[in-house]
């Protein structure tokens, strides 16, 4: 099974949220609701899931093997640091310096 595609759309001023994703194996299998987030020492990947009546959340999609799940988070983290090293790029090439006044 191969990771095709990685959607991510950051969030802004979510706290530890920093962005949902979806991802797309083998171009014909798509799973929403995945997200970014920041742990205390480094990002992490959390599966979508739904609380069950005890006030746990439980996973409604995951990988069932470690290696698999490891070269999935890796993927969907490089690909939100790409797009928000891009997002800045646009950000920082919108201000005009000549309007900077100190």
């Amino acid at each position: 099974m191969r990771i095709t595609k990685v959607e991510i759309r950051p969030m802004r001023n979510e706290g530890n949220l920093k962005a949902f994703c979806s991802v797309v194996f083998d171009d014909v299998f798509i799973v929403h609701s995945v997200k970014v987030i920041q742990g205390k020492e480094s990002l992490f990947v959390a599966m979508p899931s739904r609380e069950i009546k005890n006030g746990e959340f439980r996973d409604t999609a995951h990988p069932i093997d470690n290696d698999f799940r490891l070269k999935m988070e890796q993927i969907i983290i490089d690909k939100y640091k790409e797009v928000v090293k891009e997002e800045q790029a646009v950000l920082s090439a919108d201000i005009p310096t000549e309007d900077l006044t100190f």
